[in-house]
């Protein structure tokens, strides 16, 4: 079996636009979501091998220093299965896509 990272991603203006929602419909969403997104990491609890977490604001470190920085990701899995295919097909009710306001889960092999 071989291991894949799975990063969540979400656009900016989505992410906006999920803040700029009433803190009511922030929770509701939130509510649902938490539950469907627990459900799913029962369903395929033993493929999971980290269930990583969400991530903030990036700090991006250069040869020039340390600046602020901007980029889709917002949290990461780590899952074990037989090929890319099947690991990502894990994640196609992913609650990520189907509650949150993500744009997408990408799926990319370990190669060490």
């Amino acid at each position: 079996m071989t291991r894949f990272l799975a990063v969540y991603t979400m656009k900016p203006e989505d992410f906006e636009a999920f803040y700029n929602l009433s803190e009511a419909q922030q929770d509701a969403i939130n509510a649902e979501g938490v539950t469907q997104w627990a459900a799913w990491e029962e369903r395929n609890a033993a493929v999971i091998l980290d269930r990583g977490g969400m991530v903030g604001k990036t700090t991006r470190v250069t040869r020039s220093g340390l600046a602020d920085a901007s980029n889709p990701l917002c949290g990461y899995l780590v899952v074990e299965a037989d090929t890319a295919d099947s690991a990502a097909r894990l994640f196609l009710d992913h609650p990520h896509l189907t509650v949150f306001p993500g744009d997408g889960i990408d799926i990319m092999p370990f190669v060490t």
